[in-house]
């Protein structure tokens, strides 16, 4: 039996920190086809963030006892932390999330700026969004100004995700440890200083 030649084609999906660099993405690779919120053709899906499209859940989504401030609730400490949608950005979140979820999806290329910021705004919205699949995500990598021939380049030199793990698991403490020490240490000095 033949294969069926009208099986859609699978795509990459390339994740951008903000709309200028997901146009330098689209010019490098020709690609036209702009919609709202993503510019997508036959081989590409190019999407972006917006800087920070989730970001951890403020002390009284845990527990509504955080939501006053008293001294005897801390130190807040909750069991795992997890991740809301900042309000302002959701639909482009959304709209990354419907992305991720398409069939036609094959591969996913991390191209937020390169560096523990960039690695934490594509992490955390794919953590988010409930991907999983880490063997598809591929990271676009490079310090240099992105002319369309950084871009072709780049896009020959993937590397796989888990090669920059460390990297995410650092700006995950690094943002924990901010939550931890800012949410506790501007109550306690809040409440002593009355």
């Amino acid at each position: 039996m033949k294969p069926d030649s009208r099986r859609e084609q699978l795509k990459t999906l390339i994740l951008t920190e903000k709309p200028s660099v997901a146009r330098d993405f689209a010019k490098a690779l020709n690609i036209r086809g702009s919609r709202d919120g993503y510019i997508e053709d036959n081989n590409y899906i190019i999407t972006w963030a917006v800087g920070h499209l989730v970001e951890l859940l403020e002390p009284e989504d845990y527990d509504k006892k955080w939501k006053k401030w008293h001294l005897d609730t801390l130190p807040i400490i909750p069991e795992a932390f997890r991740y809301k949608s900042v309000g302002r950005t959701e639909k482009q979140l959304d709209t990354i999330r419907t992305l991720l979820k398409k069939g036609s999806v094959g591969e996913i290329v991390i191209a937020t700026d390169a560096g523990r910021e960039g690695e934490v705004i594509a992490r955390t919205i794919l953590l988010y969004a409930g991907f999983r699949d880490e063997k598809k995500v591929k990271r676009f990598w490079t310090s240099q100004a992105l002319t369309p021939q950084v871009v072709r380049e780049g896009m020959k030199t993937l590397e796989p995700a888990s090669s920059y793990e460390r990297l995410w698991r650092a700006g995950q403490s690094r943002q924990i440890a901010d939550w931890l020490v800012g949410m506790n240490g501007s109550r306690a000095a809040t409440i002593k200083m009355n």
